[in-house]
């Protein structure tokens, strides 16, 4: 129960793109959803990894412990030194008109494989790899541009993840693409009602109740905290997850497996479908309140300074 809760708690917005890039959407809800889908992403997987070491312990498979220190220690410690190193050569490039800004792009895209595959030479884990050296990378770019005066003739070096973001969209639409054309079908042959309830409340109840208790006490409206509630669909990195866990062949993981891919789906179909729908009605009750209380605590953030509204170019 604990690596099914696990492996559905993080979210994708490139399913609900349309609800977190509607520009009548407040700054601060869309930045919140950008920054939560970015986040988790990094997150789940330490408790991804001992969960699943935790589940086949005495089975063949590495313990707890030894999962603790490669996964977590070794792969954390090699994605911060691949992030922190690939920013040093960045700017030391830049600094040196030795690299253009198209070849940026494509610097910035190698650091995060280079983590994931010293990771996985040191038997950890490469996705914790790659999330540490992305913090790394864009911590030490931003201190950069903090902390120094940027040439005017000269785009700075955090103009860098353009072809990367576009990149990750493209892959995670190929991906739905995938999941559709040769998971969902077999899955559908074998699923049950007890799977279909399991990814309704998965869906609404188990992730709207957390995000209004988390909420609590922000000054945000209910429409709002109900709006970012939603918007949590499942996509590729549920599946991802899902995926290594059938690799390692545990018991039950046939049920599992179904309950991943009938809760992705129904993501897909629910999320994707009322996504425009929604953002517009929100983004009309966020125009219209505004008129009466100027305030308003959503309208904290404009669309200049939201963590997920900006530019590529200016990250």
């Amino acid at each position: 129960m604990a690596l099914a809760a696990i492996i559905l708690a993080p979210t994708d917005a490139a399913l609900g793109q349309q609800a977190f890039s509607n520009e009548r959407v407040p700054a601060l809800v869309r930045g919140g959803l950008g920054v939560e889908s970015g986040l988790n992403d990094g997150l789940a997987p330490p408790f991804f990894v001992l969960a699943l070491a935790a589940a086949g312990e005495g089975e063949g498979h590495p313990g707890v412990v030894v999962t603790f220190l490669r996964a977590l220690l070794l792969s954390s410690a090699i994605g911060l030194e691949a992030g922190w190193g690939g920013a040093g050569v960045l700017r030391w490039s830049v600094d040196r008109g030795w690299i253009s800004p198209d070849w940026r792009q494509y610097l910035t895209f190698a650091v995060p494989l280079i983590a994931y595959a010293l990771c996985a030479v040191g038997e950890g884990s490469g996705f914790i790899g790659a999330w540490a050296a992305g913090l790394a990378f864009g911590s030490r770019l931003r201190g950069a541009a903090s902390g120094e005066a940027t040439r005017a003739e000269e785009p700075h070096p955090t103009q860098s993840v353009e072809f990367s973001q576009r990149l990750g969209l493209l892959l995670a639409s190929l991906s739905f693409l995938v999941f559709g054309a040769v998971i969902l079908g077999p899955v559908l042959e074998h699923v049950t009602w007890r799977m279909v309830v399991y990814a309704l409340i998965s869906l609404t109840v188990v992730r709207m109740q957390p995000v209004a208790l988390g909420m609590a006490g922000t000054g945000l409206r209910a429409v709002s905290v109900a709006y970012i509630g939603w918007f949590g669909p499942r996509g590729p990195a549920s599946l991802v997850f899902g995926l290594l866990a059938l690799e390692e062949h545990l018991p039950g993981m046939t049920t599992l497996n179904g309950v991943i891919a009938v809760t992705v789906g129904l993501s897909v179909l629910v999320h994707g479908a009322t996504a425009p729908f929604l953002g517009n009605r929100y983004g009309n009750w966020f125009t219209k309140t505004l008129r009466t209380e100027p305030g308003l605590r959503e309208n904290a953030l404009t669309s200049d300074n939201a963590p997920g509204d900006r530019d590529p170019d200016s990250l």
